[in-house]
């Protein structure tokens, strides 16, 4: 039945209803109408009126519901469907809403995926020319400083070594952007390494106390997966110093049920009210792109708590 032949029904078995009571009904009007009979034909109003309404709400629920859901969808947080039932006009807009999330979503993942390669792409770049021309460079500076302090008058060899210190200092600030966009150690020696690396550069640049504690020989989740985990972590780290106003960082990979989980928890004043922000956004643009669950909120001793979950391929599942 369509939307319109349900409310014109809804309405008709009212109308219907009130139109037999004043046949059957041994109530007449009088004129001038009498009290009584004004008492009567308005609570007969007020009963149909609220019968009306009843009936309406009912069959427009599945309609609100649907308002409702448009508000609110975030393609970032897939697989959010509207029951169907019935084979009316309602239940097709409901179901092709349904198809329309399907595409969306799979067309919002094939884009991320795009934009990901992509940027992996220009950050892998971007550090190996930090690396091998701007570091190569500085190291070339570094070195003809170090010749010219050697021949220098000495009231000149002080001004030499502060201009090498600070050229040092300068150089490795490079390479630690340099891994910062590409980490190296996540191909070199794998995923625990590059997380306990991540943790340890943070601690001692920011202050934090972060205590990384990984499985020993997790499974593997496969390139992407473990490229994916290591970016979360990064970015929770970033946040966690720029934001969360903590002193401790807890920063854990342990293995699920057919799944890799990665959680990085603090001790500071959580988001509160404040909406998500373009890290935030990033990280969940990057589980999708490998079909993972994340769940942003809070932590059960205060602070936030992230945790991405990775699902294994099918064969880890078995070794798992």
């Amino acid at each position: 039945m369509s939307l319109f032949w349900r409310i014109f029904g809804l309405n008709a078995v009212v109308l219907g209803a009130a139109t037999a009571l004043l046949l059957w009904a041994p109530v007449t009007v009088s004129v001038p109408v009498g009290l009584t009979e004004a008492v009567v034909l308005i609570g007969g109003l007020v009963v149909m009126l609220v019968a009306n309404a009843a009936l309406l709400r009912i069959g427009l629920a599945p309609v609100d519901r649907l308002t409702q859901r448009m508000v609110t969808v975030d393609l970032l947080r897939p697989g959010h469907r509207q029951p169907v039932d019935g084979h009316g006009s309602v239940a097709v807009l409901l179901r092709t809403f349904n198809e329309m999330l399907d595409r969306l979503e799979s067309e919002r993942a094939a884009s991320s995926a795009r934009a990901l390669s992509a940027q992996e792409s220009e950050r892998r770049r971007i550090a190996r020319e930090l690396h091998d021309e701007v570091g190569q460079s500085m190291t070339a500076v570094l070195l003809e400083l170090k010749r010219a302090a050697d021949r220098a008058p000495e009231e000149l060899r002080g001004d030499l070594r502060h201009a090498q210190e600070t050229t040092r200092q300068s150089l490795d600030e490079v390479r630690r952007i340099a891994r910062r966009l590409r980490p190296g150690v996540l191909d070199d020696l794998g995923l625990t390494s590059a997380l306990t690396a991540l943790a340890t550069d943070y601690a001692t640049h920011t202050g934090l106390t972060v205590r990384c504690r990984c499985d020993s020989g997790p499974p593997d989740p496969g390139a992407a997966a473990e490229l994916v985990i290591y970016r979360v972590a990064q970015e929770a780290l970033t946040n966690t110093a720029r934001h969360a106003d903590a002193r401790t960082v807890d920063l854990t990979l342990r293995r699920a049920p057919g799944a890799v989980v990665l959680e990085v928890r603090d001790d500071g004043r959580g988001m509160g009210r404040a909406r998500e922000g373009a890290g935030i956004r990033g990280m969940r643009e990057r589980a999708l792109f490998i079909e993972a669950d994340l769940d942003i909120g809070p932590a059960p001793a205060g602070g936030l708590s992230v945790r991405l979950t990775v699902p294994l391929p099918r064969e880890e599942r078995g070794a798992a």
